[in-house]
């Protein structure tokens, strides 16, 4: 991939919140508000997305999360613009791009 095709550099603040689409498996001693949780098919518990594919936690207005400071562990291990976030994010870009081809067929 070349410089032109690679995204641009992550920041928060004018993301697509990619990462906040992820599925955030909650560790036992973590203390998320149960009105923000469920539980996965496998019965994990589990951060809550809304219709659109967002953690309920992230105000998608001001594109930030509603419980920062409290977040999950894996939400705290997820570095801004770090390895896993750029490759997440050339995920979401292939796979929006092949939507939107398929979409124009």
């Amino acid at each position: 991939m070349t410089s032109a095709e690679r995204p641009a550099a992550a920041r928060c603040s004018s993301c697509e919140a990619v990462c906040c689409r992820l599925m955030v498996v909650l560790q036992p001693e973590e203390s998320i508000p149960d009105h923000l949780t469920t539980y996965s098919p496998k019965g994990y518990r589990v951060m809550k997305r809304g219709e659109d594919g967002w953690c309920v936690a992230m105000n998608s207005v001001q594109m930030n999360c509603g419980i920062y400071e409290t977040r999950p562990a894996v939400c705290r291990r997820f570095v801004m613009n770090g390895p896993y976030c750029r490759a997440i994010r050339e995920d979401y870009s292939r796979d929006a791009a092949k939507a939107l081809q398929e979409s124009a067929r």
